[in-house]
């Protein structure tokens, strides 16, 4: 699967962004989704990851409230949104892909996944 990020942009601290990740193929829906971010001179990190069927999210603690992800099967895109956002959330946001057995589920480990988009860069200014 190839996975196209798009969506980053500069923004004013409290402000809001939609990352946007649109998948090629046809079996999308096979796919538990994650999205990660790389800050300068920091590792990559989680940020937020769904399951198949949508039905298992979760979120890294620094997001929890603030970001929403969510998935259109029909459209075979995963999204991030992102409000009150805050200088230290920028960072290249990038989607990644695992191809899962199971419906339920996600995966906050890089590690753990497949395949990965271009990233897509979120400045946030004070």
């Amino acid at each position: 699967v190839q996975l196209q990020a798009s969506g980053g942009g500069l923004v004013q601290a409290g402000g809001s962004l939609r990352l946007s990740c649109a998948a090629s193929g046809r079996t999308f829906s096979s796919y538990a989704m994650g999205w990660f971010r790389q800050a300068p001179g920091k590792e990559r990190e989680f940020v937020a990851a769904i399951s198949r069927s949508a039905g298992s999210i979760g979120y890294a603690d620094s997001v929890k409230g603030r970001f929403t992800i969510s998935r259109d099967n029909a459209k075979n895109t995963v999204y991030l949104q992102m409000n009150s956002l805050k200088p230290e959330d920028t960072a290249v946001y990038y989607c990644a892909a695992r191809e899962s057995y199971y419906t339920s589920g996600y995966y906050s480990n890089s590690g753990a996944y497949d395949y990965w988009g271009q990233g897509t860069q979120v400045t946030v200014s004070s």
